[in-house]
Order: C-alpha cells, then sequence, then structure tokens
C-alpha cells in the first residue's frame, strides 16, 4: 500500500476494503467529449463548405485541434476518475478526491448508525449503486454515489464495525490492558474517539485489571 492514501493511515490501521466510483462514469464523460468533437468536425466541414478560401487552412488544422480534445479531456476525466476512492480501514470510512488538491472526508465507524443501499435494475445488473451512511457526527449523511460493488462495500464496513464493537481488530495486541489504553488514548487525541467514548472505554479496560 503505497502513495496518499498510505499517508491517511494511523497507527494499526489497516485498509479492508477500496473501491472507485463504477467505470460507467468514466465512460460517459469520455461518450460526452467526443460527442463534441463529433459537433464540431460538422460544424468544421460546414464553415469549409461554403468558405472555399479557408477550406484547405482549416482542413489541415482543425483536425489536429479537435484531437486534442479527447486525448486531454480523457486524461483529465481518468485522473480524476482514478484518484476518487471510497474506502473502509478497521476504523473509519473513507472518501478521497482530488488530483493535486485532495479533499478527505472520512467518519469513524463507531459513529455509523446505519447504511442504506440503492442498486438499480442495471445496478444490479453491471454492479454498482448508492451507499449512504447514516452517522452521529456533524455531517449526518455521507452519500457514495456510483461506486463499483456497493454490495461488498456495504459488507466490509459492517463487518470491520463489529469488529471494532467487539474490540478486535481495532486495538490489535496481545491482550496487555496498558498497551490497548494507550492505543485508545492515541485515537483519542486523533479525534477518532471523543472524550466520553475513550473515558468509557478505558474504564472497562481498567475494570479488568
Amino acid at each position: 500500500m503505497k502513495g496518499y492514501v498510505a499517508s491517511l493511515m494511523g497507527e494499526n490501521e489497516e485498509i479492508r476494503y477500496l473501491t472507485r466510483r463504477h467505470w460507467f462514469v468514466f465512460i460517459g464523460s469520455i461518450l460526452v467529449e467526443i460527442g463534441i468533437v463529433i459537433v464540431l468536425a460538422i460544424i468544421t466541414l460546414l464553415v469549409t463548405a461554403f468558405l472555399p478560401p479557408l477550406s484547405a487552412g482549416l482542413i489541415v488544422i482543425i483536425p489536429f485541434i479537435l484531437l486534442l480534445i479527447p486525448i486531454i479531456g480523457g486524461t483529465r476525466d481518468f485522473l480524476v476518475w482514478w484518484n476518487r476512492q471510497f474506502i473502509v480501514t478497521n476504523r473509519r470510512v473513507i472518501q478521497v478526491s482530488g488530483i493535486i488538491n485532495k479533499n478527505v472526508t472520512d467518519s469513524s465507524l463507531e459513529k455509523v448508525n446505519d447504511v442504506k443501499l440503492e442498486q438499480s435494475f442495471f445496478g444490479r445488473i453491471f454492479n454498482y449503486g448508492d451507499v449512504d451512511i447514516l452517522t452521529a457526527s456533524e455531517l449526518g449523511v455521507n452519500q457514495f454515489h456510483w461506486i463499483g460493488d456497493p454490495i461488498r462495500f456495504k459488507t466490509a464496513m459492517l463487518n470491520a464495525k463489529e469488529e471494532l464493537e467487539r474490540g478486535g481488530t481495532d486495538y490489535p495486541g496481545d491482550g496487555n490492558i496498558p498497551k490497548i489504553i494507550e492505543q485508545l488514548e492515541d485515537l483519542h487525541q486523533q479525534g477518532i474517539l471523543t472524550e466520553e467514548e475513550y473515558q468509557s472505554k478505558k474504564k472497562d479496560l481498567l475494570n479488568k485489571l
């Protein structure tokens, strides 16, 4: 695991599942640009037909200009699509977007109250859909539209949440309670656990000593 996503991971945090928007989104953007090129090509032919003196120059130059549109636009669309990622870790759900300027939104699994999955008829056939995550945070609802393999995304998130609530993989260790409390404190300082959540879990662990 390398790159920008790796830099977002906290200590002992692991990626459980990563997906992107369905490839239909990327193809749709390309088709729009191809449509624009076709329209411009038709306009160019009409212009050269009615303006004979300019025809030779236009016929030579304009095709190269039109060719740049899908190449540049397609490259940009691919980078936008590739860099928009939806990630489930053993602690949170993260949405990352942006090619150079990054926009990161995450929700702690502990604050996830409910998950809503919507798939249309074609969504079930081509394996895409929308996932709405209802949280107790200020954001309220995180909406992930047109994501690929939404069922697997939802399942990975619910499994990670269950493990977190059991105190399993979120705080890995050998059963050493002081070490686990230290890890809880790190999560609290990172803002993943609220003061109330931190004190409650710390109290439960101290009672086991």
